[in-house]
């Protein structure tokens, strides 16, 4: 079972939230050098908002290994 589970961890996922990481900074930075200091909070909210939603799938996945394997 373990073994299936890490046939299915993929590079992909991590370079997904590297890209949203990457792009929220650069627009971050973009937005507070030019005074707009509240719009680069709500990007940087909503980058971490979008990163939580892709982890959702693979936390659960977890989840159901850590119960599968201790048979709770």
């Amino acid at each position: 079972m373990i073994g299936n589970w890490r046939k299915r961890l993929d590079i992909g996922l991590i370079l997904k939230v590297a890209g949203v990481g990457i792009l929220v900074s650069a627009a971050s930075q973009i937005l507070s050098k030019s005074g707009r200091d509240e719009q680069s909070m709500l990007v940087i909210v909503s980058g971490i908002i979008v990163v939580l939603i892709m982890l959702v799938g693979e936390i659960e996945k977890l989840f159901s290994l850590v119960i599968s394997v201790f048979g709770f």
